[in-house]
């Protein structure tokens, strides 16, 4: 997906040097294309590499294909794509996956997934990527979701997942902040990406959903468009669509309201997901344990 770039915050863009995770597709690869639009200079890591290499090709970019949740190709892509770069001034992990999960009565080794994907993952990326953006004009952005803060039936390892990722995004920006660099967290309800359609596309998501998703899809173009301002002003907070940012302070009160809202489908939902096979957002790759990455 390509995006005109808006003039007013090219000045900001140009030129940067930035390392995106997941990036074969979805916010990931929408993002390269828009950053590179602007001037920026990008270099990708993830997996599903011939979508990858499309990817890179289109916006000139060195890649890596790179299982976030393994430290050492984390630190290993790291070293090579900023070598590559001459230098790093924004890092955005992105990297993510999604599959319903009943608390009680769940499959096994789905919770386990999220957390070495989405949080293990986002870790390790800023980890490695850390020393390179402590400098004055430096970013990181950790992305977590909506879900970080509203927590939702049949989500509860992708909640807690994002809910940890936010809380590395907080910490992390206590801890650079006197390099002068800044750390963003991004919160997202659902984008009009391959997660949301293959994360709710399930018999137990349809029963609980009636056929949609929570709160609607949003085009991709929203959340692009509130990244590209976010990481033009080094924003500590990143929502989208328009309807998200103020949900954010007022998460006690949203998550109150979401219990309350009537489910008449709920335990008939939760006893399809308990048996349903359903496959995580992205294929994990061989040889690791169950779960994936987009």
């Amino acid at each position: 997906m390509t995006l005109t770039p808006r003039p007013k915050y090219t000045p900001e863009l140009r030129g940067r040097r930035v390392l995106i995770t997941g990036a074969a597709r979805g916010i990931g690869a929408g993002l390269a294309d828009l950053l590179t639009a602007h001037g920026a200079r990008v270099a990708l890591a993830g997996l599903e590499p011939d979508l990858l290499r499309e990817v890179a090709e289109r916006n000139h970019a060195p890649w890596r294909e790179c299982d976030v949740s393994d430290p050492d190709q984390v630190d290993r892509a790291v070293e090579e794509l900023v070598g590559e770069l001459g230098g790093l001034d924004v890092v955005v992990a992105n990297a993510g996956i999604a599959r319903q999960l009943p608390i009680v009565g769940g499959q096994p080794g789905v919770m386990e997934a999220h957390l070495r994907v989405n949080t293990l993952g986002v870790f390790y990326t800023l980890r490695a990527a850390g020393p390179h953006i402590s400098h004055p004009g430096g970013y990181a952005l950790a992305t977590a979701s909506l879900a970080a803060a509203v927590h939702l039936p049949l989500l509860g390892a992708y909640n807690a997942s994002k809910a940890a990722v936010e809380a590395i995004g907080n910490t992390l920006r206590q801890e650079v902040r006197p390099s002068g660099a800044k750390v963003g967290v991004a919160y997202y309800s659902e984008l009009a990406t391959d997660m949301t359609s293959r994360g709710f596309d399930t018999r137990a998501g349809k029963k609980l959903t009636g056929g949609g998703t929570i709160a609607g899809v949003a085009p991709l173009e929203s959340g692009l468009r509130a990244l590209e301002r976010g990481i033009a002003r080094r924003s500590r907070r990143i929502a989208a669509p328009g309807w998200v940012p103020p949900v954010i302070p007022l998460r006690h009160l949203a998550q109150r309201v979401v219990e309350l809202k009537p489910l008449p489908d709920l335990e008939e939902s939760l006893e399809i997901a308990r048996t349903e096979q359903v496959a995580f957002t992205t294929d994990q790759p061989a040889g690791t344990h169950s779960g994936a990455h987009s």
